[in-house]
C-alpha cells in the first residue's frame, strides 16, 4: 500500500455529531473505566479549540449541548471502546441523568489554554479513586492516564514534557508531517497513478456522508436543509450542479451540528471537513459525470482528503480559522478541478483563488453556523474553479499567495496559527459573555 493511502486510511474516521463532544465524552469515559465507587467530581480542561466548538454544539440522542454536558454525558452513559461514536446510545433517562449532574455542579469544564492544537485532561474523581486521561493531538489520542497519582498508561514522555514545560525546558519537534514530504505534482501523480482497488475504501465516505444527509432531510430541526432541497426544485439531484451541491454538502452538515443520530466519515479529525471534502465531488459526479467511472471521483475524493490534510498540518485541527471551509473547501476545489481535467498549473490556480478567497473566514465554534459557511465555501470552490480553467486566477505577487502551491497552503494554515491566535482568544470571550 502507498504511503499516501495509508495516510488517508488512517484519518478517515466515522464521527457521530460534532467531533468534540465525542471526544471530551471518549476522554472522560475512559477515565471512568479506571475507576470504582460513586462519581464525585468530573473535570475537563481543553484547549481553546475543543473548549470553543464543543460549546454550544448539539450532541447526539441528547436535548442538551455544549462541554458540560458532553463531560456528564461521558461519565454515565457512554462507552469508551467507541471512540468518536461513544455517544451514540443515549437513552432519555440517561440524558436527565446527566443533566442533574450538571445542575448539581458535580462537572466543571475549563478552557486551559489559547492554541490550535488538540490538548483533554479528563479527570474523574470517585469516593475512592481518581484518574485521568490525557489526549493530545488528535480527539481520541491518550498519551497517558493516571491513576491515584500513579500512571498506569503510557511510557512517561508526556508526565516529563509537562515537568519540563514547568521547567521553562520544553523542547519543539521539528519531525516533518508525512503530507509535507509531497509536492503537489507528487500528490497528483499519486492520485493518478494509485490502482483504483487500493483507494476503494473511499466509497464508505460518500454512502456514510449520504446516509447523514438523509437523517437531515427527515428531521423539521433540519431549517437550512428545507431551504437548499426547496432551491434545488425539491429533488436531491437536480441539473444544477452547484445547487445539488450546495444541498448534499450543507444539509449533511447541518444534521451532524444539530447532533442528528448518523455519523459523517471524518479527515483530519472533523465530520464537516470530511462532509465538504467529498459531497460537492458527489454532486459534480452525479450531474455531470455521464461515462466518468466512480474510480474517478474516489480519486477526487483522495486529492480533496491531502490537500485539506496539507493546509490542517500547518494551520493546527482546531483554530480560529474555519478549516472546514478554507483547508477543506481548497481540497474539495482541487478535486472538482480534477474531475474537470485540471493539470497541475491548474490546480495551482484553484488554490491562489481559494486562498484569496476565504482565508480570513472565523471558526465560533461548532454549532448551526456551519452549515451556512459551508455554503460560502461551496460557491467560493465551483467559482474558484471555473476561473482556474479559464485561466484566470490571482497572482502569486498578491496577498498571502506564495510563490509554489506549497507555499501558498503554508501561508494559508500560518493565518491561523500562529495568527489568529488573538482571535481565538476573542472568540471564546465573546461566546462566554453570552451565557453569564
Amino acid at each position: 500500500m502507498k504511503e499516501l493511502t495509508r495516510l488517508i486510511k488512517e484519518d478517515m474516521k466515522p464521527a457521530l455529531g460534532v467531533t468534540e463532544p465525542g471526544a471530551i465524552a471518549f476522554a472522560v469515559a475512559s477515565a471512568v473505566s479506571h475507576v470504582e465507587g460513586e462519581l464525585r467530581k468530573v473535570r475537563v480542561a481543553l484547549n481553546s479549540g475543543m473548549y470553543k466548538n464543543a460549546y454550544t454544539c448539539g450532541i447526539p440522542n441528547s436535548s442538551n449541548f455544549g462541554n458540560l454536558y458532553a463531560a456528564a454525558l461521558g461519565a454515565l452513559a457512554t462507552d469508551a471502546k467507541k471512540g468518536l461514536e461513544s455517544l451514540a446510545d443515549i437513552t432519555p433517562e440517561e440524558d436527565a441523568r446527566a443533566a442533574r449532574m450538571v445542575e448539581m455542579g458535580l462537572v466543571e469544564a475549563v478552557l486551559d489554554h489559547i492554541g490550535s492544537e488538540i490538548t483533554i485532561d479528563a479527570t474523574v474523581e470517585t469516593e475512592q479513586d481518581c484518574c485521568t486521561v490525557h489526549i493530545r493531538g488528535s480527539h481520541t489520542n491518550i498519551v497517558s492516564i493516571e491513576k491515584n497519582g500513579e500512571e498506569i498508561y503510557g511510557d512517561g514522555t508526556y508526565l516529563q514534557e509537562v515537568k519540563d514545560e514547568a521547567a521553562g525546558d520544553a523542547l519543539e519537534s521539528n519531525e516533518l508531517p508525512v503530507v509535507h514530504q509531497y509536492s503537489l505534482k507528487d500528490i497528483l501523480n499519486y492520485v493518478r497513478e494509485v490502482p483504483e482497488e487500493e483507494i476503494s475504501f473511499i466509497r464508505e465516505a460518500f454512502s456514510m456522508n449520504t446516509e447523514l444527509l438523509e437523517e437531515g432531510l427527515a428531521s423539521e430541526r433540519a431549517t437550512i436543509t428545507k431551504c437548499l432541497l426547496k432551491e434545488n426544485g425539491g429533488s436531491i439531484f437536480s441539473k444544477d450542479v452547484l445547487r445539488t451541491a450546495q444541498l448534499l454538502c450543507n444539509g449533511a452538515i447541518e444534521a451532524r451540528v444539530l447532533g442528528l443520530g448518523r455519523p459523517a466519515m471524518s479527515i483530519t479529525g472533523s465530520g464537516a471537513h470530511g462532509i465538504i471534502a467529498t459531497m460537492p465531488l458527489l454532486a459534480q459526479y452525479k450531474v455531470e459525470g455521464d461515462g466518468m467511472e466512480e474510480a474517478r471521483l474516489w480519486r477526487a475524493a483522495a486529492l480533496s482528503y491531502l490537500i485539506t490534510m496539507y493546509i490542517k498540518e500547518y494551520s493546527g485541527r482546531l483554530s480560529a480559522f474555519c478549516g472546514c471551509g478554507i483547508a477543506a473547501g481548497t481540497g474539495m476545489a482541487c478535486g472538482l478541478a480534477f474531475m474537470k481535467g485540471a493539470d497541475e498549473d491548474a490546480v495551482d490556480r484553484v488554490i491562489r483563488n481559494m486562498a484569496s478567497g476565504l482565508t480570513g473566514m472565523i471558526c465560533d465554534g461548532g454549532n448551526h453556523g456551519c452549515a451556512m459557511k459551508g455554503i460560502v465555501a461551496v460557491d467560493a470552490a465551483f467559482r474558484a474553479v471555473n476561473m482556474a480553467l479559464s485561466g484566470v486566477s490571482i497572482e502569486s505577487i498578491h496577498g498571502i499567495n506564495g510563490r509554489t502551491p506549497e507555499d501558498t497552503m503554508r501561508h494559508m494554515g500560518m493565518i491561523a496559527s500562529p495568527g489568529m491566535v488573538g482571535t481565538e482568544k476573542t472568540i471564546v470571550e465573546i461566546m462566554e459573555y453570552k451565557f453569564k
